[in-house]
This record gives C-alpha cells, sequence and structure tokens, in this order.
C-alpha cells in the first residue's frame, strides 16, 4: 500500500478532542471524492420522506433554483467543517441554517433523521466502496462532530452512541420511507443536477441508471425509481469496488481543494455567508 500520511496523522489524534480536525482529515484528504458522493446520496435519503420532500417542494426553491439551493447547502457546511463549529464563520452558516429551518415546524425527529443521514451514510459508503473502512476511531469522531453540531442547531435527544443512532436510523427509515410525488420531484431535480457534474443532458438516460444501481432498494422504491438491470447493478458495484482497490496502492490528496474556494455558477463573484440560503 502506498504511503498514506493524513491516515497515519489521524491515528495519533483522538476522536473526543480531535473530532474537526479528523473530519476535516477524512473529507480533504483521505477520501475528497467518497465522502462528497457520500453525502450526495445521503441527500436522497432526506428526499425519501414525504414530510421533508414535501416540505422542499412547499418553499419553491429546490424546485425552481435547485443549482443555487445546492450550493448553498454546501458551502453553508463546508463553512462549518473547514473553519470549525465555534469558528466565526462557522458560526454564522449555522446561523444562516437556524434561521431558515426556524421558520417552520419540523419535527425534531425528522432533524435527528437528517443528522444520521451524515453520520452513517459515509460510514457506509466506505465500508462498500472507499479504498479502507473507517476505524473506529474515526467512526467515533464523525458522530463527535455531528452530536456538536446538532447541538448548536437546536436538536434535541441526539443518540450518545453509534450503535443506538444506527438504530434510531434505521427504525426511522423504516417507519418513513414512502413514495410520495414530492420526493420524485425533488429527487429528479437534484439528479439532473448531479448527472450535469459529469455529463451533457443528451446523457442523462445513460447515466441516470448507473447512478441507481449506488442506491438501495428500500430508497429507490421511497423515490419511484425502477430497479436497473441485474447485470448493470453488477457491473457498477464491481467497477467501484475495484476502483477502492486501486485507491489504496495511490497516495492521498497532498492539497486540499476546500469546497468553499470551488469556482461555482451560482456565485461567479464569491459570496458572504449570512447572504446564504433562503429568507423566506
Amino acid at each position: 500500500m502506498y504511503d498514506k500520511p493524513f491516515t497515519k496523522q489521524i491515528e495519533d489524534l483522538d476522536p473526543k478532542e480531535d473530532f474537526e480536525k479528523i473530519c476535516f482529515l477524512l473529507t480533504y484528504h483521505c477520501f475528497p471524492w467518497d465522502m462528497e458522493k457520500a453525502l450526495e446520496f445521503a441527500l436522497f435519503r432526506t428526499f425519501a420522506v414525504p414530510s421533508v420532500s414535501r416540505l422542499l417542494v412547499a418553499t419553491g426553491e429546490f424546485i425552481k433554483h435547485t443549482r443555487k439551493r445546492y450550493d448553498d447547502t454546501e458551502l453553508l457546511l463546508y463553512e462549518i467543517l473547514e473553519n470549525g463549529i465555534d469558528s466565526e464563520r462557522g458560526s454564522a452558516a449555522i446561523d444562516r441554517i437556524n434561521n431558515m429551518h426556524g421558520r417552520y415546524k419540523i419535527p425534531n425527529r425528522d432533524y435527528l433523521y437528517v443528522l444520521s443521514t451524515f453520520v452513517f451514510e459515509p460510514i457506509r459508503w466506505m465500508d462498500q466502496w472507499g479504498w479502507r473502512p473507517f476505524t473506529t476511531g474515526e467512526k467515533e469522531a464523525i458522530l463527535n462532530n455531528y452530536m456538536k453540531l446538532g447541538g448548536r442547531m437546536h436538536i434535541t435527544d441526539i443518540p450518545q452512541t453509534l450503535a443506538d443512532f444506527e438504530a434510531f436510523n434505521l427504525a426511522y427509515e423504516r417507519e418513513h420511507f414512502e413514495f410520495h410525488a414530492s420526493n420524485a420531484a425533488v429527487g429528479n431535480k437534484t439528479l439532473d443536477l448531479l448527472l450535469g457534474f459529469y455529463m451533457p443532458k443528451w446523457l442523462f438516460p445513460v447515466g441516470k441508471p448507473v447512478a441507481l444501481c449506488l442506491m438501495d432498494a428500500p430508497l429507490r422504491k421511497a423515490m419511484g425509481y425502477q430497479k436497473p438491470p441485474n447485470w448493470l447493478i453488477k457491473t457498477i458495484k464491481q467497477s467501484m469496488i475495484l476502483r477502492g482497490r486501486l485507491l489504496r496502492w495511490l497516495p492521498e490528496r497532498k492539497k486540499a481543494m476546500l469546497g468553499t474556494l470551488r469556482k461555482r455558477k451560482t456565485y461567479p463573484q464569491g459570496y458572504k455567508v449570512e447572504e446564504l440560503g433562503t429568507f423566506r
């Protein structure tokens, strides 16, 4: 295996004290592409819950301004990750998130579920497709990071262990995953946006089945998506496994490509944290 200096650096960090640093290293050095994709698919799991998707459709932002809403979500989370939860910019991002969400009567359990997807989708992704799974310490760091963020977002009753939080996550999905037209409306818009990052629109009919291969059956059903052919699912999964094995022999990314510095059509002249998101 190629030398992995950032993985070794994490081994010397304490998941109880250094959880923000660990999450930064995992995201920008150890698993940059995988972490981004895992959190993109985590979005779709939230769309599979009608109470969440109906609200997104009602606000109109994810339907009418999909790219801006997506960029705003990414930028707010990146501001927190890159600068720290207690930093000035991180605190400003959390204030914006709380201000947007505070306009609506969102049940605490819905908040908890969304938070749980940020914890468990990256863990599950690395178990399946990463060049290595997360260590126990890394999983604890991810949990601690989102427990702190959840506290700053005024989310209550956050489970204190990975086992308890995952049990909540699975039970919530069994109870709330159900097809609704709003699920498909938000999901289709977002899927088209993500495919557009990689291919022209005329290739979307080819790209969509590939993306669906990386979704499990309950998620596809709740989103109203058809199951791709078994041969395609097998091919894509084997390709992802092969990719992970090849990455074991490649170096980790030396220079962090910060999400807040990425060029975005939504903000060609840059942005201010306090101007991100919606205001109605």
